[in-house]
């Protein structure tokens, strides 16, 4: 690891103006004063518990944890790092309240993880998902510092070429105290690239620890079947009041709750539910499906458990380009989720997903709307799909206090 490190360095520097160039003509250099080791806590204190996730989605799917963190170990200060400039946007805007410190991960060469860690001194570090850092992990070995993968997982094109270069990876994972997976095939991939079999375990996903919420919910739903679109982005209501009203010309049954992810979009949306020619109403103005056909939901706070009154949903964000939003919201309610292709930020969920019925992603409008026809009219096929959703939750849930329990033996 020490000629690697050496190698690490060597290739950096000169490669270093050329990324630098690419920074400032695409104006992404982000974070090279915190990426050089630099960052400075703005407190002192030797409990330190690190948490590192490299983007958004990483970054999500820590959230909660870092919340039971806080609760759990109220004596540790909790610093989170990101790898990308989103990745830093979100965690600023998630974790204001939860995390002691946020900032970037240092480069992977020796003097800027050294310097890092000096200036850090983390009592232990949890790595999100997918990130392998040689140096780091290495320096942090030698400092006595844990550290574990959390969530962790391999895609198969990245397998493939992890798996020609074992001897260095288990060479790399002598310095890892553990990792715990998402799935048994995670486990697999990574013990045959070299991590110890006994230093690794399945634990879940924690972004299946999500929570019903318990508020009773009466909009006149009762005798309807309650589609709701959740989160949805411009271009993307027109496409599903188009869908629903070829839908509602076969089931007569059905209304629509329609959820902007951003209300002050509503004035922009009125006209196109004036040209449907539908009865539609507003839920701020306490409008119910008794009356109307469509009831916008342009109130705050209220989405997550309007999806327990769903038939089934369509989860937004996933026909423009913005990278989706979480299925888990539906499905945790054991309702059918479809999104449209563009699914970046979740994508590791639609894969657990959609190996069942629980999730569908469609690739056109059209398509959506033959998904969504297939789960009205074939009671077989729908069933399946909710009693789908029911068993990945409770094949997937537990990896939180999985965590939480690991901690505290690293801990105590």
């Amino acid at each position: 690891m020490e000629f690697y490190g050496i190698l690490s360095t060597v290739l950096f520097y000169l490669t270093l103006p050329l990324h630098y160039a690419e920074r400032v003509i695409h104006k992404k250099s982000f974070g090279w004063k915190e990426k050089f080791g630099n960052s400075t806590l703005p407190f002192n204190d030797d409990k330190i518990i690190m948490l590192h996730g490299v983007s958004v989605g990483e970054v999500i799917a820590l959230e909660n944890l870092a919340k039971k963190i806080k609760e759990t170990f109220p004596e540790y200060k909790l610093v989170v790092t990101t790898g990308t400039k989103t990745g830093q946007d979100i965690a600023h805007k998630k974790y204001e309240n939860i995390a002691d410190f946020i900032t970037y991960f240092p480069f992977d060469i020796p003097h800027c993880t050294d310097k890092f860690l000096d200036n850090i001194k983390p009592s232990v570090v949890l790595i999100a998902e997918t990130e392998l850092w040689p140096t780091f992990a290495y320096k942090c070995n030698k400092r006595n510092i844990p550290v574990a993968v959390i969530n962790g997982r391999i895609s198969d094109s990245t397998y493939k070429s992890y798996k020609l270069a074992a001897p260095f990876f288990k060479e790399v994972f002598k310095s890892f105290t553990a990792v715990y997976a998402q799935s048994n095939e995670d486990r697999d991939k990574y013990v045959s690239i070299g991590m110890s079999e006994d230093k690794t375990e399945v634990m879940g996903n924690l972004k299946f620890d999500v929570q019903k919420r318990d508020d009773s919910i009466d909009i006149g739903q009762d005798r309807f079947r309650i589609i709701v679109a959740g989160s949805t982005h411009q271009g993307e209501d027109k496409i599903v009041l188009d869908t629903f009203k070829k839908l509602k010309e076969e089931f007569s049954d059905i209304k629509l709750l329609l959820a902007p992810r951003h209300p002050n979009r509503v004035p922009s949306i009125t006209p196109l539910l004036e040209k449907s020619g539908l009865a539609f109403g507003k839920r701020s103005e306490n409008d119910n499906f008794k009356e109307k056909d469509i009831i916008i939901l342009d109130t705050l706070g209220e989405l997550g458990k309007m999806y327990s009154i769903a038939n089934f949903a369509f989860i937004g964000g996933s026909f423009n380009h913005t990278g989706g939003h979480n299925p888990l919201e539906a499905v945790v309610y054991n309702k059918p989720a479809i999104s449209g292709p563009d699914v970046h930020n979740f994508k590791d969920i639609y894969s657990i997903l959609g190996k069942t019925d629980a999730g569908k992603v469609v690739k056109t409008p059209n398509e959506f709307y033959n998904t969504a026809k297939k789960l009205l009219a074939d009671k077989v096929f729908y069933e399946k799909a909710c009693s789908d959703c029911e068993i990945v939750f409770s094949e997937q849930q537990g990896a939180l206090n999985f965590v939480i329990n690991k901690l505290q033996n690293i801990l105590h």
